[in-house]
Formats: structure tokens, sequence, C-alpha cells
């Protein structure tokens, strides 16, 4: 059995507390659990391993809260990110189990706000934002019931529009290839690239004898 002589926050992390057990620096703790001890309370080994493992998951978690702050991020980018800093597996889980409870982590939300996001400021169409959410690691239930409102033929013409007359006094050759480029980039499918690339042309083509360097 020891005994608990002196709790000390920490001068360079106020967040931490120095324990001391029997008059000597024993271990630091985060706040949060350094709060159930009290001076001259007296502890047994297990009671050590138990208050370790704590805070072993308590940093962990708070890594996670750090890395999240930023933005909004998928299990899989949390997972990754924990990894990179040496977390042990099992603590991973137990952080992402109680991200979820407190709703800071949510790949269907993710999914959701990401696509959202793509179409509030510079649209893609599905193929391009599928891929997006698999390498963040997003379940493929969750991409498809995200995207189930993304509208190809309208992202297409929306994109083609503001890009076509950057390619106006083109010939008409040079225009649709530049332009079906751009689209399929985006993500665009063949059909729905055509049809805007058409409709583009009829509202933006210019001079057939005009060219324009590459990109």
């Amino acid at each position: 059995m020891v005994k608990v002589t002196a709790l000390k926050v920490q001068a360079r992390n106020r967040n931490r507390v120095n324990v001391y057990l029997d008059g000597e620096f024993a271990f630091g703790l985060a706040k949060i659990e350094a709060a159930r001890l009290r001076v001259g309370q007296t502890l047994n080994e297990a009671d050590l391993e138990r208050l370790q493992q704590a805070d072993t998951v308590e940093t962990a978690f708070e890594k996670a809260i750090q890395f999240i702050s930023y933005r909004s991020r998928s299990e899989a980018e949390v997972r990754q990110n924990l990894k990179k800093k040496d977390v042990a597996e099992d603590v991973i889980e137990g952080v992402l189990a109680r991200l979820r409870r407190a709703g800071l982590v949510d790949d269907a939300g993710f999914a959701r706000s990401w696509v959202e996001a793509r179409s509030a400021s510079k649209p893609k169409g599905k193929r391009a934002l599928k891929v997006e959410l698999r390498q963040k690691g997003v379940p493929q239930k969750m991409i498809e019931k995200a995207l189930t409102g993304v509208d190809d033929v309208a992202a297409a013409r929306q994109l083609a529009s503001a890009r076509a007359p950057r390619l106006k006094g083109l010939p008409e050759r040079d225009f649709r290839r530049k332009l079906s480029e751009y689209l399929a980039r985006r993500g665009i499918d063949y059909e729905t690239i055509s049809e805007a690339v058409e409709r583009a042309w009829r509202e933006h083509g210019g001079d057939s004898n005009s060219t324009e360097s590459e990109d």
C-alpha cells in the first residue's frame, strides 16, 4: 500500500496533475482522473494500475478531441491519427466509443456534411464524391445515403457554365474537348458531360477560328 502525499498541477500543462506517493513523484494524471484522489488516501497495486490505464485512455481522448477540433473527421481518420501516435488498438476503440456517445464522431453526418460543403463551394459528381468519402474511410452504405440528393446533371451544368467563359473563342472541337476533360476531372459521368457540354457550347461557344493555349 502507498499513500498519496501531494497532488500538484503541472506548470506546463494545467490539465495534468503530478501525483506524489509516500513523498516522491510517482506519475502524472489527467486532471479529471486526479480529481478522484485526495491527499492521505491509500492505494494498492490494483488502484495504481487502474489509474494509469484510465489516464492512458484520457490522454488518447484528449488527442482525439484536439484532432477533431479543426474540422469534423470520420472514424477512420481519428483511428489513423491515434495509431500514428502509438495509441494501442484497445484504447483507440474505447476512445471512439466515447466520441460516438458524445456525438463527436458520426460517419453518416460526416458524409452528409462533406457532400453539402462540396455542393455549396465547387460541385463534384457522385463518382468523385464517392472516391473522396472512401478515402476518408466512410462505409459504403453511408456514402450511398449521403449521395442520394446529389444531382449530377445540375452539377455538370453549373460547372460547365462557370468554366465555359474561359474557353470562349476556341474552335468547337477544342472547346468541347477541354470542357469535357474538366468535367470528367470533377467526377461527372460521360452521358451527363455530353449534355452539359452541348448546352455550354450553345450558350458560350465563340469564334470557330480562335484558339487558346492549353491549361
